[in-house]
């Protein structure tokens, strides 16, 4: 009996340890879902208001803003110059996203995280976008969560779709269609430029006409089931990540042209673009801090793999220099020296080793000119620079600087490489720093 007894407990024991080989074929292979695109929700800390500075409109009475490429707009809907969030009631919102990497199968991530209230959606889809962000009603997708087509979203939280049955291509750009049903007052936090269009979503082009506002984001991030890329690098970063006035809906930040390249290359990274304009490492303003967002936007990510770390000008921008007088307590208690950035790098650092994940780390861009710059900010920046060219802490390093100072003036941005702010790049200079960076990098090769 106890002979019997040990056969069949090996014999279970075998069971239980074989049960899932058993139960798949030989062939079969476990899905590899990966953040493909990115756009993370900014909601505005405790005791801290709405962003103070939103984004300039793409248009100043009725022309292109000063420095800003003619062809900012697509031409078939007008624009709305407004930072009024307004009150969206019984519309269609829908926003322009592009994936870095083809796969079988998308996933949507909507995200409530920045509102107060719970955020009634009454459907979403998804499908290819047509010229000048048209949709094509053959190509798209109902999108579900849990079964679900409508959902009430909770406040502070975000949902993941069910995965949709539609293959996207690398560079793909497609179209979130989310609507709305009730009265939504989102809060303001990272926006962008949206098609807004009144009445429910029917899958197809809107009968009423639409119209481009700047809005907070509902899809936060789009992944996929990934047929060739099997990573993702993240960049993370402020508004010099996020593509801060470069060509609107045209994805033309560094982290798009990053990806244009690996695609080239046929390299098997996805990119995520988690930059948020204003976003500082140590303190809040425009949303959490980079080191209280970091689990969230970038960790959380689905096969992420590498960071490209860009971030610390907004901290040196808002530091009081010595002697000064400070506006305010708060500005006085958040300003920062060279060692306190490098503080937060080593954070980032220990924190992203610790999931296996690497970091790039890249030099911060020059800013004389701004209405910011001083020589004692600049000497910060300097120092910070110096520490991110010859420390062995991070994996590697982008020197984003050198490509794109004024060989005449270091601390300043080459003519044709930054717009009327002297402190974001244009166009060519967004694809300028891109191209710097080494793919090898990314792989650790």
């Amino acid at each position: 009996m106890r002979i019997l007894r040990t056969a069949l407990g090996a014999g279970l024991a075998a069971l239980v340890f074989a049960g899932p080989g058993l139960a798949q074929p030989p062939s079969a292979q476990k899905p590899v879902w990966l953040g493909a695109w990115g756009y993370p929700p900014s909601p505005s800390p405790p005791g801290r208001p709405d962003p103070i500075v939103p984004p300039p409109p793409p248009l100043l009475n009725g022309k292109p803003y000063p420095g800003m490429p003619p062809e900012l707009l697509t031409s078939r809907v007008p624009a709305v110059p407004s930072f009024q969030t307004p009150d969206l009631s019984n519309v269609t919102v829908r926003e322009l996203v592009r994936v870095s990497a083809a796969g079988k199968r998308v996933r949507i991530r909507l995200s409530n995280e920045a509102g107060d209230t719970p955020l009634v959606v009454g459907s979403v889809h998804v499908g290819e976008a047509g010229e000048d962000g048209a949709i094509v009603a053959s190509d798209n997708h109902a999108v579900t969560f849990g079964g679900r087509t409508s959902v009430i979203v909770p406040s502070g939280a975000p949902l993941l779709s069910d995965p949709v049955d539609m293959p996207a291509r690398a560079l793909e750009t497609l179209i979130v269609s989310v609507y709305l049903p009730g009265s939504s007052v989102p809060r303001l936090g990272h926006t962008a430029w949206q098609f807004v269009s009144p009445g429910p979503d029917v899958g197809a082009a809107p009968a009423q006409p639409e119209k481009l506002i700047r809005l907070p984001v509902f899809a936060t991030r789009v992944d996929v089931e990934a047929t060739e890329a099997r990573a993702t690098v993240v960049a993370l970063g402020d508004s010099i990540t996020e593509g801060a006035l470069s060509t609107s809906n045209a994805f033309r930040s560094w982290p798009d042209r990053l990806a244009e390249r690996l695609a080239a290359a046929h390299k098997p990274w996805a990119v995520v673009n988690a930059g948020i304009g204003g976003n500082r490492l140590l303190h809040n303003i425009t949303g959490p801090s980079a080191l209280s967002r970091l689990d969230r936007d970038v960790l959380s990510v689905p096969g992420v793999k590498a960071i490209i770390l860009l971030e610390g000008i907004n901290d040196i921008q808002r530091t009081v220099d010595a002697g000064a007088v400070a506006p305010n307590d708060t500005a006085a208690a958040e300003s920062v020296t060279a060692d306190d950035i490098i503080f937060a790098y080593k954070q980032i650092i220990a924190r992203a080793h610790a999931q296996g994940v690497r970091v790039i780390g890249a030099t911060l861009t020059p800013f004389e000119g701004a209405g910011t710059y001083t020589p004692a900010k600049e000497a910060i920046r300097e120092a910070v620079n110096q520490w991110i060219r010859t420390t062995d802490q991070f994996d590697g390093t982008v020197d984003f600087e050198a490509i794109v100072r004024d060989p005449a003036d270091p601390k300043a941005f080459r003519e044709g490489l930054t717009g009327f702010d002297h402190l974001h790049p244009t166009d060519a200079g967004y694809a300028a720093m891109a191209d710097a960076v080494n793919l090898d990098l990314i792989s650790g090769r």
